[in-house]
């Protein structure tokens, strides 16, 4: 089970419990740019880096996305997503307006099946109902082959371990 935490307060999260040496589930999530299906998981034939954030209205998870978008253009054979509860409009004006374009951010309002399948989802405390911060990375042949949580959810992800893992 994940362990984290808001502002030094343990959170509960809820789901399936997928650590690396899993195979990925195959779950869908909505596109913000399009509203159109996104596939997260399973074998796709590139590497997934897919980070799970709160909600991009927040400053950590919007730096967190700014991030990984000016760095995901150098990772060679890698789709890079990001994942929030949020609206797929909030998150498309929040792409529009940060320059995001170099990622693929989606959204797990629908059903929660990402937050569910991948064990993410905070279901104690004031964010309940959204994601934990983590971040996965799938190989190819849709293992899990890194997994960071993040130990406090208002701090950042160790960006170069990620970053590395999925190369």
């Amino acid at each position: 089970m994940i362990k984290t935490a808001l502002k030094g307060n343990e959170v509960e999260v809820a789901g399936t419990d997928i650590q690396v040496g899993d195979k990925a589930p195959v779950v869908t999530v909505v596109n913000s740019e399009d509203l159109s299906d996104v596939q997260v998981g399973g074998a796709t034939g590139k590497k997934q880096l897919v980070v799970a954030v709160p909600s991009l209205d927040t400053p950590v998870c919007a730096t967190e996305t700014r991030t990984f978008n000016s760095k995901a253009a150098a990772l060679e054979n890698v789709d890079v997503i990001t994942v929030s509860m949020d609206l797929p409009f909030a998150s498309k004006r929040f792409c529009s307006a940060e320059g995001i374009s170099d990622l693929t951010v989606a959204s797990d309002f629908r059903n929660k099946d990402f937050s569910n399948a991948y064990g993410t989802l905070i279901s104690s405390g004031p964010l309940a109902g959204v994601s934990a911060r983590v971040i996965f990375v799938i190989d190819e042949n849709g293992t899990v082959t890194y997994k960071q949580v993040v130990p406090e959810i208002t701090e950042e992800p160790n960006y170069d371990e990620a970053l590395e893992a999925a190369k």
